[in-house]
């Protein structure tokens, strides 16, 4: 029989700096690896631990034909975990409780949409007590979003009139 190999971690002593900022994913978000991993682990977590309202929209999600867009729950975006996330829409989606700390959501927000993402705040309680009108708000928001990436498109291409979008490459 082989033996498997394991992991070895090297000495700190050859690691060199740890407190380096790395680009992650090529989305310009710089996160040291130690707090990525700590974020990621804080979102697993999370999915374990989910609220009713988290795993009722979880669930309306997973059965919904949302076409090409996805929703991914508890999604690790820069240094916020959102609780859900579609990438290829920039929208996020925060469910909050009533004792939730207003002031910490709103800088996150705030962060959130100074690189592009959108966030739709829902209450849990909405979520819980009404399913179809969140999903009608959240439907809303999507094609909102849709319509403004198909703008920004279609204002880059009329910014750079010289490039040629339609050409294939091989």
């Amino acid at each position: 029989m082989t033996d498997r190999k394991k992991l070895a971690l090297k000495p700190a002593s050859e690691q060199g700096d740890v407190t380096e900022n790395l680009n992650k994913k090529g989305r310009g978000w710089k996160i040291s690896d130690k707090r990525l991993d700590e974020l990621h682990d804080r979102a697993r977590e999370m999915k374990r631990f989910a609220t009713p309202a988290h795993k009722a929209l979880a669930a309306r999600f997973a059965t919904a034909d949302l076409g090409r867009h996805t929703f991914k729950r508890f999604a690790v975006v820069g240094s916020a975990i959102v609780d859900f996330n579609c990438h290829s829409l920039g929208m996020a989606i925060d469910i909050f409780e009533d004792d939730d700390n207003e002031t910490l959501a709103t800088r996150r927000d705030k962060s959130l949409e100074a690189v592009g993402i959108k966030v739709m705040r829902i209450r849990a309680s909405d979520i819980l007590d009404d399913m179809d009108k969140v999903l009608e708000r959240i439907t809303h928001g999507m094609r909102a979003r849709i319509g403004d990436k198909r703008d920004a498109a279609r204002a880059h291409r009329e910014a750079n009139p010289k490039q040629d979008y339609y050409s294939r490459r091989d």
